[in-house]
């Protein structure tokens, strides 16, 4: 299935030609966890609303979602959402806790426990595809990434049964238990390719992969035990005719393993250099990577760091600036205006 048509001036989104190497007007930068989080009217839009409530409704999703391109003028919006929201979806039994994170109420740990969730379909999700439609009727010709939770960081909410340091049960299911983790691996990245299907065919312009839990893994047993399910599901969404991104925290071990799986840019979380992340990418575009607590240093002190990774990007094939994870939720919402505005001016 091919993207749907879209609109005409997303052929000159310097996102899109950055994620795909091409020569762009100048440096495009979004942020992750950017729909949300810091934003006052997001605090106000959403008080005493549940997450997942949230997320599955079209029109809160619609608003969140392009806050804060109004506020911003960043160079793409991404679709307010959770990774776990497409597990709630299909019937999984779990909730966002507020300080914990997602908790799910009979963690996995059998084969009959992984036959029992459904595979997802469009009717599974009916409120992703109308806030797709909304957000996208709304941005005109700035780029909506969609996302999904990478296969391993899914699973191990699955298993360990929420948020986890060591992720001691999911790596003992690994290892002790390789059918019911193939089987599981299996089913979440069915569940990942087509959810990211359901928001390109609304009008998604790109997608990221998040594999925020992959830092945990060994290059040897991440290339041999979960590469080839984000493989299956970036070459789902390949097929779909958007670039791809994928991204992982901690994981400077696993950056060109990470692009060999199928990812079209490379997302760097801030603890490695991007001068050193981008020769272990290949011929791939690199995304970030400014630590996140620069916001709160002195403005001039953020610009010129945000500096050093707009030059170290230019030895990649492409380069989208981002922060290198999420924004903070104290972030200064003027700090992130006037980073956006130094990156877009940036003499390429």
């Amino acid at each position: 299935m091919l993207a749907p048509t879209s609109h005409p001036g997303l052929a000159d989104s310097a996102l899109l030609k950055a994620a795909r190497g091409e020569p762009v007007p100048h440096t495009p930068v979004w942020f992750m966890r950017q729909a949300g989080r810091s934003l006052p009217e997001y605090l106000r839009i959403r008080e005493g609303v549940g997450m997942l409530e949230s997320c599955m409704d079209p029109d809160l999703v619609t608003e969140i979602t392009l806050q804060p391109v109004r506020r911003y003028g960043v160079d793409a919006a991404i679709l307010f959402s959770d990774i776990v929201l497409p597990l709630k979806a299909v019937g999984v039994d779990l909730d966002i806790v507020a300080g914990v994170g997602p908790v799910v109420a009979s963690p996995v740990r059998t084969l009959e426990d992984v036959a029992a969730i459904p595979d997802l379909t469009p009717e599974h999700v009916p409120f992703i595809t109308q806030a797709v439609r909304g957000v996208v009727a709304e941005l005109g010709a700035t780029p909506l990434i969609g996302f999904a939770g990478a296969p391993f960081t899914v699973a191990s909410y699955l298993v360990e049964g929420g948020p986890s340091k060591e992720h001691a049960k999911t790596k003992a299911m690994m290892f002790g238990a390789p059918d019911v983790w193939d089987a599981l691996m299996r089913k979440i990245a069915q569940i990942a390719a087509a959810y990211l299907e359901v928001q390109v065919a609304a009008g998604a312009s790109a997608v990221q992969l998040f594999d925020s839990w992959a830092g945990a893994l060994t290059p040897a047993d991440y290339e041999a035990l979960v590469m080839p399910h984000s493989s299956r599901v970036l070459a789902h969404a390949g097929g779909l005719g958007v670039p791809r991104i994928h991204f992982g925290v901690g994981t400077s071990n696993l950056l060109g393993l990470m692009g060999e799986a199928g990812a079209d840019v490379v997302g760097v979380d801030w603890r490695t250099p991007l001068a050193s992340a981008v020769p272990l990418v290949g011929d791939r575009s690199v995304q970030g990577n400014l630590d996140p607590t620069l916001v709160f240093a002195p403005p001039e002190l953020m610009l010129a760091r945000a500096a050093e990774v707009i030059e170290a990007g230019r030895a990649a094939r492409g380069h989208i600036f981002n922060l290198g994870h999420g924004v903070i939720p104290s972030t200064d919402p003027d700090q992130l205006k006037r980073l956006t505005e130094y990156v877009q001016s940036y003499p390429l």
